[in-house]
């Protein structure tokens, strides 16, 4: 915003501090005004016209302490206005130098807490959130680019073979440009899908997660038969408010998810809901190679995958539980990753439950 310049916050205060100087001294002043009138000074009363000796006597007293009072107010103002306000000029500094882009930059002020010290702790937490949101951001621009780059360089390796062999494998060709081109469109497809979560530009309703688990799990029961995996859901009834189409996004990523990283056979999904107070939580755990607790921390993070995620027949593009965290952040909730002790993982998603089921 443009504005027009005015007077500095230390000029207003030295002014403030010295006109309140100056107040007290002409209130102290007019006090014993008061008390020379109401009680005569015994060496004055002889005096002819009292009251007139009495201002001769006291108006030049008078003028030379509010002249002292307005000089050392000015003074002192100044000074102690200076001293207040440099932890300011030090957020002020560091706030020029995060907008020149240096987001590593810190303020660390130092001395005991008060209100100056809590605003350059918070921005200081600010910063730190935003450098890291920063670098976040860059590795998944990165990434993204990488993964998308991958299925492009083959289609134009596949294209330039069926180019110089025109009459050759064309039908391989054609199948292995379909396999290419199907996963740059699940990419493609999987970021705006992580854009519009991210965004929060959804309408909210009613939505009934034990459904979604239930239609989730029939439409990757083939998957999981191939796969050699038992599902098993069960639950209550877990009324959030939401987007009907990125929570049964968010079900059906955690539930693919559990099958395709799970033991080579006879392996095990469970799909559960329920209510606590005030949300609603699914719970997806599956059986699986023992992962660590630092792993399991990094597996959300975009195009992250597990040690044998990329060997598998559907290792899809990185983004399942990107997109399922992203979902539940819009929503307003949460999701945590514990390790199980035999193997394999638990994956919670905690909403905030709709205003219905809040009295229960």
């Amino acid at each position: 915003m443009d504005r027009a310049p005015g007077p500095s916050v230390r000029l207003k205060l030295t002014l403030s501090y010295a006109g309140f100087v100056m107040l007290a001294g002409a209130l102290l002043l007019a006090a014993v005004w008061v008390f020379l009138n109401r009680v005569p000074h015994p060496g004055l009363i002889i005096v002819p016209d009292y009251r007139l000796a009495v201002v001769r006597t006291f108006a030049p007293t008078a003028v030379a302490v509010l002249t002292f009072l307005l000089v050392f107010g000015l003074a002192g103002g100044w000074i102690l206005a200076g001293r207040m306000l440099a932890p300011l000029t030090r957020i002020t500094d560091a706030t020029r130098v995060a907008t020149d882009g240096s987001l590593s930059h810190r303020i660390r002020l130092p001395g005991r807490r008060d209100e100056f010290r809590e605003l350059a702790d918070a921005f200081d937490a600010m910063l730190a959130r935003l450098e890291a949101h920063v670098a976040e951001q860059r590795r998944f621009a990165a990434n993204a680019s990488h993964e998308l780059r991958t299925p492009l360089a083959v289609s134009k390796a596949l294209l330039e073979v069926a180019r110089s062999d025109p009459d050759g494998r064309s039908g391989e060709i054609i199948e292995r440009l379909d396999v290419v081109n199907t996963r740059a469109i699940d990419l493609t497809e999987a970021l705006l899908l992580l854009s519009r979560a991210d965004r929060g530009s959804f309408s909210r309703e009613p939505v009934d997660l034990s459904l979604m688990a239930e239609e989730a799990t029939e439409t990757l029961l083939p998957l999981a038969e191939q796969h050699g995996v038992v599902i098993e859901t069960s639950g209550d009834i877990a009324p959030a408010l939401g987007s009907p189409a990125l929570l049964l996004q968010l079900t059906t990523n955690l539930v693919h998810n559990a099958i395709v990283h799970n033991l080579p056979a006879q392996g095990t999904v469970w799909v559960r809901t329920g209510v606590r107070p005030g949300t609603v939580v699914l719970t997806v755990e599956n059986t699986g190679r023992r992962i660590s607790a630092r792993l399991a921390s990094t597996l959300t993070e975009p195009f992250r995958r597990g040690t044998d995620r990329v060997r598998t027949g559907h290792a899809g593009v990185g983004l399942g539980l990107a997109i399922v965290r992203t979902i539940a952040q819009a929503h307003d909730g949460t999701l945590t990753l514990t390790p199980r002790a035999a193997g394999g993982i638990r994956i919670t998603v905690e909403l905030p439950a709709s205003s219905s089921n809040t009295g229960r």
